[in-house]
């Protein structure tokens, strides 16, 4: 396994200054628990939990932080599944069973927020892999993080499957009365069958969407992202209906469809399942998605535009970009110390 000098997530291949951590600061431990079995978890000390952004991605948002990489959801589409290999790790079942968590992530969060470089910019989590994934449970480390922005008054936003979010809901509440805070909760569809083979280590999408109602009885507000819209098993009118009203029920302030997309690591996984699941669309997907990563415009304009017309139908509407709310008067753009100089974007 390569700690030292690893390649850039951002995935091309620049070998980053500064090993992020290094191979003394590992810890190897595996769990003889029925949630743990079969999973390793490797803890690290990491010198820096902010990533900025690329200057070139779409999101709305500059830097983020992730207290984990790899991910026991095991969603068979998701896009980090690249990012193992920088690590020498395996993009499948090593994605899904081999687990790196910055256990130093709280307090180095909090020393890179003191900073009087850093300018309190709107920072994202959940944007590579779900911070409130099973580790989670183990390790807590969110609460840490959650901590330490609040006391910096520091602007956040949080996307989840995870339920175990409801854990750290009085800090939220409490963050939310000194900064923006943004949560959303992801669900794709609600196909029992299809969730429990392409989301296996996720909670049922039902249970989501008692996250998002949970949230909103206590006054947070919550968005959900419509992801994936996979082609062909989850994007029928009746699915997408069926979706968007259990989506608007729930209290949900907003919903965006996302129609699956294939970047390298993750396309070669989904093909696997496919092929093991539903092979008489192997072909299909190799025609729709022959391009690229990302299923043809007409396709995605198709399905954001029926969502769309749902969400309104339900009295909801897409997500809106947050503004993050500065905490000081924006300097020249400038980067924490010892921040990582690349990170991952969410799409």
């Amino acid at each position: 396994m390569r700690w030292e000098n690893l390649t850039d997530e951002s995935g091309h291949g620049r070998a980053t200054d500064a090993a992020l951590f290094g191979a003394d600061a590992v810890t190897t431990r595996t769990f003889d628990t029925p949630e743990f079995r079969g999973i390793t978890f490797h803890e690290v000390r990491a010198r820096s939990v902010l990533n900025r952004v690329p200057g070139a991605s779409r999101m709305p948002f500059e830097w983020t932080v992730n207290p984990y990489r790899g991910c026991t959801h095991a969603c068979v589409y998701c896009f980090a599944r690249k990012t193992h290999s920088y690590l020498d790790l395996d993009t499948g079942i090593g994605f899904d069973s081999q687990i790196v968590v910055k256990v130093n992530a709280p307090e180095v969060l909090r020393r890179q927020l003191a900073s009087r470089r850093w300018q309190g910019d709107h920072v994202a989590m959940g944007t590579n892999v779900d911070c409130y994934q099973r580790a989670e449970g183990r390790y807590r480390l969110m609460p840490g993080i959650i901590s330490a922005l609040t006391d910096h008054a520091n602007p956040f936003s949080i996307l989840t499957k995870g339920t175990l979010i409801l854990r750290d809901l009085d800090l939220l509440v409490r963050a939310a009365q000194v900064t923006d805070v943004g949560i959303s909760v992801s669900v794709g569809f609600l196909d029992t069958e299809l969730w429990r083979t392409v989301e296996p280590g996720t909670p049922a999408p039902e249970r989501r969407l008692d996250v998002v109602r949970a949230l909103a009885e206590h006054g947070i507000g919550c968005g959900v992202l419509m992801a994936p819209v996979i082609p062909f098993l989850s994007d029928h009118p009746d699915s997408l209906r069926d979706t968007v009203r259990a989506v608007a029920a729930a209290g949900a302030t907003s919903v965006t469809p996302l129609v699956l997309h294939l970047r390298p690591g993750a396309r070669e996984w989904f093909t696997a399942w496919l092929g093991q699941h539903h092979p008489h669309l192997v072909r299909r997907y190799e025609r729709l998605y022959a391009e690229g990563a990302y299923a043809p415009t007409w396709y995605q304009r198709r399905i954001t535009r029926q969502v769309h017309d749902l969400a309104r139908e339900y009295g909801i509407g897409p997500t809106r970009a947050a503004r993050a709310r500065r905490i000081r008067p924006a300097g020249p753009a400038s980067a924490p110390a010892g921040a990582e100089p690349v990170q991952l974007s969410l799409m």
